[in-house]
């Protein structure tokens, strides 16, 4: 995926917000929702968006790789 094309965040499905949303109390929910990786769809669930899914999958792919050369 290194040579993947570059995406500008125009062109992707989420937007991004300017402000903290009002119910967000903690750092990371807020720079999550912030940036567009997560949305809120219900009461105490969370769907991922297609930016913050790629991301979770860079973060498996490289835990994963390093486990293997671990052994």
């Amino acid at each position: 995926m290194a040579n993947a094309p570059v995406q500008r965040m125009s062109k992707l499905m989420a937007k991004t917000l300017r402000d903290d949303p009002a119910d967000a109390e903690v750092l990371s929910h807020k720079l999550l929702v912030r940036a567009g990786y997560v949305r809120r769809t219900a009461a105490g669930l969370w769907s991922w968006l297609p930016l913050g899914k790629k991301v979770l999958g860079n973060i498996e792919r490289i835990v994963r790789e390093e486990m293997d050369a671990i052994g």
